[in-house]
């Protein structure tokens, strides 16, 4: 399966996630909280640099549950500069 090029929104929301990661991680050591969340510590580069835009879910919960932060507060970090997205019941017919 091919992966569709991110949009610049997706790219500009994925750099908003690695800043707060990064300012959430203060002065500890990359290495340190890459190894707490189980990952390498390029991935945390990567994810912080804004280069890996779209990590995985369960990479991002492990470094919001090593760094202490709420999955809510990166979402709305994420979507700060998005549209809110609209959802559509869709009925069956009768």
């Amino acid at each position: 399966m091919v992966r569709s090029p991110l949009t610049p929104q997706q790219r500009a929301a994925g750099a908003r996630l690695g800043a707060h990661l990064r300012a959430a991680r203060g002065a500890r050591k990359a290495a340190d909280v890459a190894r707490a969340a189980s990952i390498s510590p390029e991935t945390l580069r990567k994810i912080e640099t804004g280069r890996l835009a779209t990590p995985a879910f369960t990479t991002v919960a492990a470094l919001a549950a090593v760094l202490d932060i709420r999955l809510d507060e990166l979402a709305r970090t994420c979507r700060s500069e998005l549209a809110e997205p609209v959802l559509q019941r869709i009925e069956e017919p009768a």
